[in-house]
């Protein structure tokens, strides 16, 4: 019992694991909060583009000695824009437009950073993440910018939702699309660019989608998913750094591990969708047939409330 105490115990004696936990926990809750509505739209992918197509704007801004997070953000901010613009033509889907753009920031990316002849401390951290080296600085700014953002997407969860669930007929309803749109992907932007420092551009995409799905298996409320979510991201974020602190591995890597290792224990073990109790249920294809209806009924449902 007293090696179990201390093993919780023992990294809060270091100043800078008292940091890395803070930055995790409120970058875990942040991106479970965002992500429940990056799963609902099935909007994955965007998380992926804007991760990568903030590449750029760190080569820019490393090549000409800038921050490197701040270009990131532009990059990253400008690549969603124009993919919320660009995915406005119903003659393409979103999908195929953020392809196209990631594509190309990814290529832009790797044409800028092959201009230098050696990579610094400083771009690696970008790409996998220096939670351990945060300093007070970095834990407001990410205090600030995670209650801002998720006080935008609670203001504007029935919004979002009812565009998520049909875009017509949220338009004729009288709801903005256009500028729902613009705010989501921003919002996920910003989201991703303040995770980066946990985790890093590689990995970014599964603190913001995994606690996420690893809700939306339990629930069929979106409070609720969203409280699982943020519970999920924060508590996966808080155990990883325990597993890095204790076998001296990647901080950021052991966190996606840990909260991979969580989706697939609830995937198995779900009291309704997952594997086992599929498995028990003799009409398990009757019920996979109708088990999108329960949660898109509940969500409907608030997003009736929308103006």
């Amino acid at each position: 019992m007293t090696d179990l105490l201390a093993f919780f115990a023992d990294p809060w004696q270091l100043p800078f694991m008292r940091r890395a936990f803070t930055v995790a926990a409120v970058v875990g809750l942040v991106c479970g909060v965002v992500g429940v509505h990056v799963v609902l739209r099935g909007m994955a992918f965007i998380g992926d583009a804007v991760a990568h197509s903030a590449f750029p704007g760190v080569a820019l801004a490393y090549a000409f000695e800038g921050n490197l997070l701040l270009g990131g953000a532009a990059a990253g901010v400008t690549t969603a824009v124009l993919i919320a613009f660009v995915s406005q033509n119903r003659r393409l889907k979103e999908d195929t437009v953020i392809g196209v753009f990631f594509a190309f920031a990814f290529g832009l990316g790797i044409v800028l950073v092959s201009t230098r002849d050696s990579w610094t401390t400083d771009l690696s951290s970008f790409l996998f993440g220096q939670v351990l080296a945060v300093d007070d600085a970095d834990i407001r700014r990410v205090a600030v910018m995670g209650a801002v953002l998720v006080a935008v997407v609670l203001a504007l969860r029935k919004e979002l939702v009812a565009v998520s669930l049909d875009r017509e007929t949220a338009r004729a309803a009288g709801l903005p699309v256009l500028l729902l749109d613009l705010t989501l992907y921003v919002v996920v932007t910003a989201t991703i660019v303040m995770a980066l420092e946990a985790v890093g551009n590689v990995l970014v995409l599964a603190l913001l989608i995994t606690p996420a799905a690893t809700a939306r298996l339990l629930t069929e409320r979106l409070w609720a998913m969203t409280l699982l979510a943020s519970l999920f991201g924060c508590a996966g974020s808080l155990a990883g750094l325990y597993v890095s602190y204790a076998y001296d591995l990647a901080a950021g890597g052991s966190v996606v591990v840990v909260l991979t290792a969580l989706f697939a224990l609830v995937w198995l073990l779900a009291p309704r969708h997952g594997l086992a109790a599929k498995l028990r249920t003799r009409g398990g294809a009757v019920e996979i047939a109708g088990s999108r209806s329960g949660p898109w009924r509940t969500l409907d449902a608030c997003a009736d409330t929308a103006p």
